[in-house]
């Protein structure tokens, strides 16, 4: 009995056994079939849709564990020979007398490395990150996965010709401006901007040196100088430190310097009604913090300290002697300063540019910052600074957007508001066909209290394109413009994409403005423009071409305004 007892005993632990290794090899076949399905869609991806930029993004990439393996960049020169279009002389000598932007320049501005987890959305990041260097056209990143469930990437970019012996001219509003000078936005391909220049406008005549390195030693440390020698005055300052690079990074810190002294004036339907000097000087250290993104929110924190002084004197001018001075201001005051940002965004084309591919944000972001200033920390008055904004966009269809945008400034001294200012800007883009589309804005600005040399203007520079630069000055702003868009695929000589406009304007200015200002009410102009996509040039931009005709105003101005400038935007 005990015999069989035992046998028993050793054929039920055997069954247990077996039952345990059965088990096991069971859920190791399922994980090796789990692993053969993964595989079999990695393989099964896609291949004629691996290039991301302005594509639909395949989330079985994200999905399904796939991790980088090689990164090749891929740097392209201004001209593309291998397009019958462009394989001409004077394009290949264009390509040769151009420094092509150095590897290791685009490599480090990417958001990913070999041998990380794949994500869309730090590809998606790095391309932006690349489309905002001036020096490059366009940048985008192609995938080639292999059977591993590893993908390769390749980074292709577009250079700008970036050399720039600089002689340009504008007019808006009645008065002329021009450079003279050299400007390379990419010296020897590593980046750098650097700027001599001779400029001349309505206000001054300045001679001007500029340094900017937005990746210091391959770093994401930027470095920003500034020399400025002018007829009225000077300008000098350093900014120096590391931003929030991107949407993940984690903490920020650096610091700024700025001194400059200038002739400032007042000016009532487009004349001088009065100067002053203003004497500035301002620094700040700040370091700031973040979680990176979490559920697709970004959230920022930054404190800091900072010096803001302002000091007016009348100036040289004997007309103007008894022109009003402002009050000085000198503040010194710790902030501390927060920021959401959404990460939402999307790519277009024909919008905002001609023939290049636009970023566009389209979530939501706020940003806020206090301080306090305080008389026993060297301050001339106690004072809380309040600054905030807040942008969004949403979209009724594929075809409209609406983008909100608002800024609000003040300080809280004595009970009360001082310099109090909010501002707002709506805009509406009705996409007609790929080569209509029709835009409408609407922007109002709302002073109290404003501090004197805070002047609110509005004229031919500043969006009433009918009417002399500064016509009109008040403490209060409306503006309302339409436009209709038309875009072409005319590409002379493969440099500009041509585009054209016929708008309307309509605004005003009303309270306080400074000097004695005069009231004419509603102005409206309404004209027809040419816009040139600049699209081989680091300049970038659009340059417009317009005439506008003032539907108002005093019979003294230009029945025809003839303006030319270059612009961020159509």
């Amino acid at each position: 009995m005990q015999q069989q007892g035992l046998g028993y005993g050793l054929r039920f632990h055997d069954r247990c056994v077996c039952t345990l290794w059965l088990g096991l090899l069971v859920s190791w076949s399922a994980a090796q079939a789990d692993n053969v399905d993964a595989s079999g869609k990695c393989a099964e991806w896609d291949l004629t849709a691996n290039t991301l930029s302005g594509q639909k993004r395949p989330d079985v990439l994200d999905a399904n564990g796939f991790v980088i393996g090689s990164i090749l960049v891929e740097p392209g020169s201004i001209f593309d020979l291998e397009n019958p279009k462009e394989d001409g002389f004077l394009y290949r000598t264009a390509n040769k007398l151009h420094i092509e932007t150095r590897q290791n320049v685009i490599q480090q501005q990417l958001l990913f490395a070999e041998g990380e987890d794949f994500s869309k959305r730090l590809v998606d990041e790095s391309e932006r990150l690349l489309r905002g260097n001036r020096y490059l056209k366009d940048a985008s990143v192609e995938l080639v996965p292999t059977d591993d469930c590893v993908v390769d990437v390749k980074v292709h970019t577009v250079d700008t010709w970036t050399l720039s012996p600089k002689f340009t001219f504008s007019r808006s509003g009645g008065a002329n401006s021009s450079d003279i000078g050299v400007k390379e936005m990419n010296l020897l391909g590593t980046g750098i901007f650097l700027e001599a220049l001779y400029t001349t406008d309505v206000d001054r005549s300045s001679k001007l040196l500029k340094y900017v390195d937005r990746n210091v030693g391959d770093s994401w440390y930027e470095l920003k100088l500034l020399y400025e020698n002018s007829d009225d005055g000077y300008s000098t300052g350093i900014d120096f430190g590391k931003p929030f690079f991107a949407l993940d990074a984690t903490d920020s810190h650096g610091f700024s310097y700025y001194d400059n002294d200038r002739i400032d004036s007042y000016y009532d339907l487009g004349d001088v009604a009065g100067e002053f000097r203003h004497r500035t000087k301002a620094y700040q250290f700040y370091r700031g913090w973040s979680t990176g993104v979490v559920d697709d929110w970004v959230r920022r924190v930054t404190v800091g300290l900072a010096y803001d002084s302002h000091l007016f004197s009348a100036s040289d001018s004997l007309q103007f002697a008894d022109s009003p001075l402002p009050q000085d201001r000198q503040l010194f005051y710790p902030f501390v300063g927060i920021e959401w940002l959404q990460n939402d965004f999307d790519t277009t084309t024909n919008t905002d540019q001609i023939g290049r591919t636009e970023d566009r944000f389209l979530g939501t972001r706020f940003t806020a910052r206090l301080g306090r200033s305080r008389t026993e920390l060297g301050s001339d008055r106690d004072a809380w600074l309040l600054n905030a904004g807040a942008q969004t966009s949403f979209a009724e269809t594929d075809t409209r957007r609406v983008t909100l945008d608002g800024n609000m400034g003040t300080r809280i001294e004595s009970g009360g508001l001082q310099d109090f200012v909010l501002e707002g800007t709506v805009k509406y883009y009705k996409r007609q066909s790929d080569k209509r589309l029709f835009f409408a804005s609407a922007s109002g600005l709302y002073g109290h209290e404003l501090d004197a040399d805070r002047i609110m203007e509005l004229g031919g520079d500043t969006g009433l394109r009918g009417y002399p630069l500064r016509y009109q000055a008040g403490d209060k702003r409306a503006l309302f413009s339409v436009e209709q868009r038309f875009y072409t695929n005319w590409y002379p000589f493969r440099l500009f994409y041509v585009g054209a406009a016929a708008f309307f304007d309509v605004g005003r200015t009303w309270g306080a403005g400074g000097a004695e200002t005069t009231d004419l009410g509603w102005l409206k102009d309404a004209g027809v423009g040419l816009r040139l996509g600049n699209s081989r040039s680091g300049q970038g931009g659009v340059i417009h071409i317009d005439l506008a005709f003032p539907l108002d105003g005093t019979n003294d101005i230009d029945s025809v305004q003839f303006l030319v400038s270059t612009r961020k935007s159509f």
